[in-house]
């Protein structure tokens, strides 16, 4: 641990202060030197305990950077991993203002929907398989709380859960059992051209195994995924920019279409 109690509780406010008002604040790195993963999980669960004080639902949690490619761009060595609240998720085909946001690129991925509580020190496949009532497509726009970038790793992105920004789900629910989940691909088209494309199993060899390392990660600190929990299972394709006036459409194939806009 390499910042005090005090600090931890002080950054926690300042990423829950910039959430609120857009008023970007200094990475947790270079604010803090020193700050290691214990503290940023330590910050993630303050920022959550004070959303939830103040009426906010947890509905499920992120895991991301689940590529090698997109690892060692960051510098990170292994994945980072949120909380996901209520007002995190947008309607489909909703068209999205510019200066709400900070820095957003635009993924795709899977979200596995529970129906049973999930965590433990040995999770599994199979267990991620009992415990899962559907999987669903998704966008999910990351975006962050931080004013510039920080020192490489993950330690800013899992203080500020996972640098999550707003997600979308499409509307086509399919049970793990109709589907091989590594095959399912998709296409991501940005003002009506193709950007890119990839397959499902690019997360880890399988989606499965992300959901299982999460579900062990996150109860080292005591966390336990519940029934009703959406959980993002990680990007297969490489984060795309927005900027205003884009519009973007994710192609999974059989499984539907997403699409949301952007204006200034």
């Amino acid at each position: 641990m390499a910042m005090t109690d005090e600090q931890r509780h002080e950054a926690a406010a300042g990423l829950v202060k910039a959430e609120e008002t857009g008023d970007w604040i200094e990475p947790i790195t270079l604010a803090y030197e020193g700050a290691d993963i214990d503290d940023a999980y330590a910050i993630g669960q303050i920022v959550t305990d004070t959303k939830v004080a103040a009426g906010r639902v947890v509905k499920g949690h992120k895991v991301g950077l689940t590529s090698k490619a997109m690892r060692s761009v960051t510098g990170a060595t292994e994945p980072d991993y949120g909380t996901i609240f209520d007002n995190w998720f947008v309607d489909e085909g909703s068209i999205v203002s510019m200066a709400t946001l900070n820095r957003p690129l635009v993924e795709i991925e899977l979200v596995f929907v529970l129906d049973d509580t999930l965590g433990g020190p040995s999770v599994n496949a199979v267990d991620v398989m009992r415990a899962t009532d559907f999987i669903v497509p998704a966008i999910e726009v990351v975006d962050g709380r931080y004013s510039k970038r920080g020192t490489p790793g993950v330690v800013d992105s899992i203080a500020d859960a996972a640098s999550c920004g707003f997600i979308i789900v499409g509307g086509n629910p399919t049970p793990l059992s109709e589907i091989d989940i590594r095959y399912v691909g998709g296409s991501l088209y940005k003002n009506g051209e193709v950007e890119e494309s990839g397959m499902a199993s690019a997360v880890m060899g399988n989606p499965i195994n992300s959901v299982a390392w999460l579900a062990r990660k996150l109860y080292e600190f005591g966390v336990v995924m519940e029934a009703g929990h959406s959980i993002l299972s990680g990007s297969f394709i490489r984060a795309i920019p927005i900027e205003a006036g884009d519009t973007f459409v994710a192609d999974y194939g059989s499984l539907g279409q997403i699409s949301f806009g952007v204006t200034d």
